[in-house]
């Protein structure tokens, strides 16, 4: 024990700069992300800010048992599931796809610029991005319905038809995140050795074949880390987003788990905060995500020898 010990403060002494450095993220993380997990118990209590967090009254399950029973249960965890599942068939490829177009480019110029534009929208705040997503679709001044006038098509409330919604966020998060997406698999490309291609070039191998043979096996652990993560947050969603885009008329598909704590746990749904009950849903929601973490983690490892660890 004491040689575990001095190993580890002459380690730590070697390298006291990188240390240092890591402390103020590192209690940035602490301060943020692990000391409020004690309001955890909120969850099993009714909690009353008057009396603190510690003195609540205990209830156990209750809020846990109150939500599934609620008509509400089914319909926002179908949602979140269906937008999620949207984004990751629709939008997880896209970045891959990216990235390998940019990567045939020759000219390194172009492919900096390319790239540059594609990640712009990343940097824009959510309220900017549905800003646009709105006068886009206008149905007075929208360019798409102006579009669809000229044609000779009637013009379409897209914001207030729920048929719409799933579609509308599925594209406008592909548009924002597609370029930004790309830069993980643009730097696994990079290092990808190119006496690989250049064997494949000799062998007669077009682009096509270089692609499928050389560049997809090679980047296959970073697409698996990715698909797993994405696969983690299949009960999550882009809160500001949603609550953004979506209205009374669109809650049948567009209400997910995030938007509903908020209602009932902060706005409350007559006025009065229901802290516990919102506490009970958002913890169903990150147990659900850590055990889809767990599980899709060592299929991964069976199936394709890859995992986070």
């Amino acid at each position: 024990m004491a040689f575990v010990k001095s190993g580890f403060l002459r380690e730590i002494k070697k390298n006291k700069v990188k240390y240092i450095m890591i402390l103020p993220g590192l209690a940035l993380f602490l301060v943020f992300s692990y000391v409020p997990m004690i309001g955890i118990i909120m969850a099993f209590q009714n909690f009353n800010p008057a009396r603190g967090l510690f003195n609540s009254p205990w209830v156990g399950l209750k809020h846990f048992i109150s939500f599934f029973n609620s008509p509400d249960a089914f319909k926002i965890i179908r949602n979140t599931i269906l937008l999620n599942v949207y984004g990751i068939v629709f939008g997880f490829p896209f970045p891959i796809i990216f990235a390998l177009a940019l990567n045939e480019l020759k000219s390194g110029g172009l492919k900096r610029v390319i790239q540059t534009i594609s990640c712009l929208p990343n940097f824009l705040s959510n309220v900017i991005i549905v800003g646009i997503v709105v006068l886009f679709l206008s149905p007075e001044r929208g360019l798409l319905n102006m579009v669809l006038s000229a044609l000779g098509f009637e013009k379409i409330y897209f914001l207030i038809e729920p048929a719409y919604f799933r579609g509308i966020y599925t594209i406008v998060n592909i548009w924002r995140g597609f370029g930004w997406g790309a830069i993980i698999y643009l730097a696994a490309i990079v290092g990808i050795g190119p006496e690989l291609y250049e064997s494949a070039i000799l062998d007669g191998a077009s682009r096509f074949q270089r692609i499928i043979y050389i560049t997809l096996p090679s980047i296959k652990s970073t697409i698996v880390i990715s698909l797993i993560l994405s696969l983690a947050g299949i009960l999550g969603s882009n809160f500001e987003m949603v609550y953004l885009l979506y209205n009374p008329l669109t809650y049948e598909v567009s209400d997910v788990i995030s938007t509903y704590v908020y209602r009932r746990g902060i706005a409350g749904a007559r006025g009065i905060p229901e802290y516990s009950f919102g506490a009970a849903v958002g913890l169903f929601n990150s147990v659900v995500g850590f055990i889809l973490v767990i599980i899709s983690n060592r299929l991964s490892r069976k199936v394709l020898g890859t995992s986070i660890y």
